[in-house]
Order: structure tokens, then C-alpha cells, then sequence
């Protein structure tokens, strides 16, 4: 493989659109990523809206992030799901399917799909720099605007990753929590990183006993009481702190949780949520856990892009044998 191979990531999640460029030789990525575009006040997109957002912005997003290249990719990977679960779909992946196959075919290479969630794991890990982890048993929480679940991760013959959920929300997730108490304040949607910049300026409030169900929890009990004291007066920044600690706490209860039942595997957290400097700071004060940046902890192709090239290399050492 020369230096100057590279392999294709697409990522068109509910609120990002998203491509990536890996480069084997290097071991490193450039990746292009824009916010999808919602109306002030709003909750989030709808699926139509997300599909017609990404479409728009798609070309934009990938002549940015292939300009720097010379020649074709190697292989194409689009995420085409939420999860490798029966039945998971959203209509806004179709947008990165479709212009990922389109590529593959322009370029004359290989088209892969993979889900949003393997691309999550594969790009904290890359960030932690520790893709090894991709051949060895781990938990790994995936906590983001539309899901908050804890995972555990294996390695797979054709797949690259067999992911089992062990846990999660039960309500809504960790990433709705934060934007509905942030819009509630006034801030823009998405809200984290508003309120955390609020977070830390608050004052601490006396934390709610966290409760799991079969390891996994509910949220919007947390959303209620954040309303009822902004009724009443106290200072929004001392709420999102708050409400911030509080998620921190139920990972680290929920991951409590899960060593007691498979044991005190590699401990991995992604997604949007865990770019949070607060969160951030609970966990890894109690645990010896890898955490992606801040830019691979957020929706992006990155993992998409290197999870490619892993399903590229094993299809042609299969073919050699």
C-alpha cells in the first residue's frame, strides 16, 4: 500500500453530515464535518428535514475533505443504520449510502456499510490511539443526542465488531436531556456545549440518588426537576451543573453495573455527550478509561472511514486464501 492510499468515510447522522479520509500508511485522518441546520427554539430535525439538510450539504462536505487528496479512494464505507440490530434504520443514512455508493462506483472501488454506532467505537478509539482495541473484548458506552447506551463490544470475523447493548436509557437519552433543559433556558439547540460553558460557572446542588433497572435508567425525572427549579428561581447555571453531574453519576453507576456482570473489562466512552469537560473529569477520576477528543468524541466519519479499510483488508485476505 503506498503512503498516498486512502479509504472514504460518509456519515449523515440526524444532526451531522460528516466524511472522512483514512490513511493506512500514516495511521491518520481528515475528516470535514458540518452541523445540520435547526430553527431556533426547535427540539431537532425531522427525519424528511435531516434527508433534505444532508443532501444539500454533502457535496460541499466532501469536495472539502477530499481537495487535499491525489487520485481515488481505495474503498468507499458509508454508515447505512443506527446500530447492528434488527431493524434499526433512519431514513437520514440513506443521504451518505447513496453518494457513497455513487463514489464506489465513480472510483471503480469496493462500497462497505457499517453502523453509526461501530463508527462511534472505531473513531474513540483512534482518537485514544488505541486501535488494538478493535481485536480484544471491552465495554463501551455510546452516549449521544439520540442514544445513551452502554455496549459491549467483541471482535467479529466479518463484521470488524459485534456490539451487544448490556444497558441504557429507558426514557430519553443523556444528549435529549442536556438540549431540552438548555432550550428550556434559552439556549441553542444543540445545547451542550452552551451549557456546559453555563455548567461551569455554577455552584453544585445536592445530587438525586441515581436508581437502575436491570443496569439501566431513566432521565426524564431529572428533566422535570430541572424545570421545577428554574420555575422557582435558581440560577441556570447552577442547574446545568447539575444536571451534568447527574449524567456523569449514572454512567458511573451504570458501569458499576456492568463490571459486577461481565467483569472489569477495557472501558471505553464516546459519542457527543462525552466531549464534556465536567462528565468527562467524573469518570476518568474513577476510572482508567479510554476517551476520544472532543472533534472524534461527536458525530463523525472518521471510524466509518477506518472501519472501511478493516472491512477492505479482510475481504482481500480472504479472496488471497
Amino acid at each position: 500500500m503506498k503512503p498516498a492510499d486512502f479509504f472514504l468515510g460518509i456519515d449523515t447522522s440526524n444532526y451531522t453530515t460528516s466524511a472522512a479520509c483514512y490513511h493506512p500508511e500514516s495511521n491518520t485522518v481528515q475528516h470535514v464535518k458540518r452541523l445540520l441546520p435547526v430553527r431556533p427554539g426547535a427540539l431537532g430535525l425531522r427525519q424528511s428535514d435531516a434527508l433534505f439538510h444532508h443532501i444539500r450539504q454533502l457535496d460541499a462536505v466532501l469536495e472539502q475533505t477530499l481537495s487535499k487528496e491525489n487520485g481515488s479512494p481505495m474503498a468507499v464505507c458509508a454508515s447505512d443504520r443506527p446500530r447492528d440490530a434488527e431493524g434499526s434504520y433512519m431514513p437520514c443514512f440513506l443521504a451518505g449510502k447513496t453518494a457513497g455508493k455513487a463514489a464506489a462506483l465513480a472510483a471503480r472501488a469496493p462500497f462497505y456499510t457499517v453502523s453509526h454506532q461501530s463508527g462511534h467505537i472505531a473513531a474513540a478509539l483512534f482518537s485514544a490511539g488505541h486501535l488494538e482495541m478493535l481485536n480484544r473484548e471491552l465495554l463501551a458506552f455510546h452516549v449521544s443526542g439520540g442514544t445513551t447506551e452502554l455496549l459491549h463490544v467483541k471482535p467479529h470475523p466479518e463484521r470488524v465488531l459485534s456490539v451487544q447493548i448490556l444497558a441504557g436509557t429507558l426514557d430519553i437519552s443523556a444528549g435529549q436531556l442536556i438540549d431540552r433543559v438548555g432550550v428550556r433556558m434559552g439556549l441553542a439547540f444543540p445545547a451542550g456545549p452552551a451549557l456546559e460553558q453555563l455548567a461551569l460557572t455554577g455552584a453544585r446542588i445536592k445530587p438525586r440518588p441515581v436508581r437502575l433497572s436491570d443496569g439501566s435508567c431513566n432521565l426524564s425525572g431529572i428533566e422535570n426537576i430541572s424545570a421545577k427549579m428554574l420555575e422557582n428561581g435558581l440560577p441556570p447555571a447552577d442547574i446545568a451543573r447539575f444536571v451534568l453531574e447527574h449524567i456523569a453519576q449514572v454512567l458511573a453507576a451504570m458501569t458499576e453495573d456492568a463490571f459486577a456482570r461481565v467483569g472489569e473489562l477495557p472501558l471505553l466512552y464516546s459519542g457527543g455527550v462525552l466531549s464534556n469537560t465536567i462528565i468527562k473529569q467524573y469518570l476518568t477520576e474513577r476510572y482508567d478509561c479510554m476517551l476520544a477528543a472532543p472533534e472524534f468524541s461527536a458525530d463523525n466519519a472518521a471510524g466509518t472511514a477506518i472501519l472501511g479499510y478493516l472491512l477492505d483488508c479482510r475481504i482481500k485476505e480472504g479472496a488471497a486464501h
